[in-house]
Parts: C-alpha cells; structure tokens; sequence
C-alpha cells in the first residue's frame, strides 16, 4: 500500500482529512503511531491476545499473517566449561525466539549429527544439570539453552561438541517512512518513502491500529472504540 493511500486512510478514520481545527495530524504523528502499532499487533498475535486466541502458528492464517517476520541467522559460539554462549548479543531486529538448530560431534562421533534444543528457563539449569533424564545428552540428541544478557547459551554438560548453529526469530517490522517528513526514531528528514511490508489486508488492520494509538492520545473516544473494533475483529 502506497504512504499516501496510508495517510489519507488514517485521516479518514479519525474525521481529520479536510479539518483546519487544532488536532490536525502531521505526518510523523502518523509514522510513529503505525510503527508503534506494528510492533503492538505482532505481539499480540504471537502471543495469542487477539480475539481468536490464536498464538504463533496456531491457525494457517497466524502462519500466513506473520512468515514474513520469520528470518535466520547463523550463530558463532564460544565453548565455556558446561556450556556455548553466542558470541553477538542477539540480532538488533530480533523480537521473539522461534528455534535454534544446532549439529554436534563427540570424540566416537566425529560426523555432525542433529541436536534438539529446548529453551528453559535459566533458574532451572542447575537442576537440569543433575537430572539424569533431562541433562545433555548426545545420545539422544537433545540438550537445553537459554537467553541471557541477550545473548544465546547451550548446555553440553561437556559431553559433545556443537557447531553448525543457525538461530530461527521473528524480527521486528520495517518502520515506515514518508518522504520529506521528520523521521520521531532519528530525527531526520527522510529522502525517500519506506512502504509497510505487510499485504494490504493486514496494512489495514495495522491502519485501525495506528488510528487507535491517535485517537487515543487526542482523546477522541468515538475514534478510539471504532478503530479498536475494527482492528480487533479482523485478527
């Protein structure tokens, strides 16, 4: 969809598109507003807060809605006594941990083979550790990870080796930007325009999204209870 056809859209929800009055809308009211709104809408539907209850992946519309946030990245790690952590924090774009795949070798094992990773909760690893059932184990293929001072842990016990990781997130949407308007992040006059990446069915969603975050900080309650229905009831 075309920043222009965005612009007189939002305008349009919120009765602004001909009005001199005091609550005109710039444009950068209305950037920051849509990319705020992006991220707002993406975690509600990968946590599953929207009127259906659907998560990440749960229905073939969450899938479709949300694929093109999916990317990948190899991870270079350094080996510590019991465990790999990331060398790089996690990618600027990240927004939510989908899987990480890794492949290990043992000294009986020298070819790569597949490891299973479960991403745990940090305050369990010492019980992990010792748990006969659940501690890494080559064998199987299984171990655990977790994130911490953003960046990526995975635990070997020291019973393998691990290489060949490739980390799998859903990153955050492209901000929007509209030529010759102050960009609200850098404080920059953009040279060109920057469209929402989404199809235009979710753009519209993304539309009573943003018009709601304006609504809402003009005060304007009528606007406000519209766009929030209207966004909501075509998750």
């Amino acid at each position: 969809m075309l920043n222009l056809t965005l612009q007189i859209k939002v305008k349009q929800r919120l009765n602004k598109l001909d009005s001199q009055d005091y609550d005109n809308i710039e444009c950068w009211q209305i950037i920051e507003a849509f990319n705020r709104g992006q991220i707002m809408w993406c975690r509600r539907q990968l946590v599953g807060t929207n009127i259906l209850k659907q998560g990440d992946e749960q229905s073939k519309r969450r899938i479709d809605d949300l694929q093109i946030l999916l990317n990948s990245q190899p991870v270079q790690m350094i080996k510590y006594d019991t465990y790999y952590e990331s060398l790089n924090e996690l990618p600027e774009n990240y927004m939510e941990f989908k899987r990480i795949d890794v492949y290990g070798t043992s000294e009986c094992c020298k070819d790569p083979k597949p490891i299973v990773v479960y991403l745990v909760e940090e305050a369990n690893i010492p019980i992990l550790l010792r748990d006969k059932l659940k501690q890494p184990n080559f064998e199987w293929g299984e171990t655990f990870g977790t994130l911490i001072n953003n960046k990526i842990r995975i635990y070997t016990n020291n019973e393998f080796y691990i290489d060949n990781i490739n980390l799998y997130y859903y990153r955050k949407p492209i901000n929007i930007q509209i030529t010759n308007c102050t960009d609200p992040y850098t404080g920059l006059i953009s040279t060109g325009d920057v469209e929402c990446e989404f199809k235009d069915d979710i753009t519209e969603v993304l539309i009573s999204e943003a018009c709601k975050i304006i609504s809402g900080d003009i005060e304007s309650s009528n606007q406000y209870i519209m766009s929030n229905q209207q966004g909501e009831n075509n998750n």
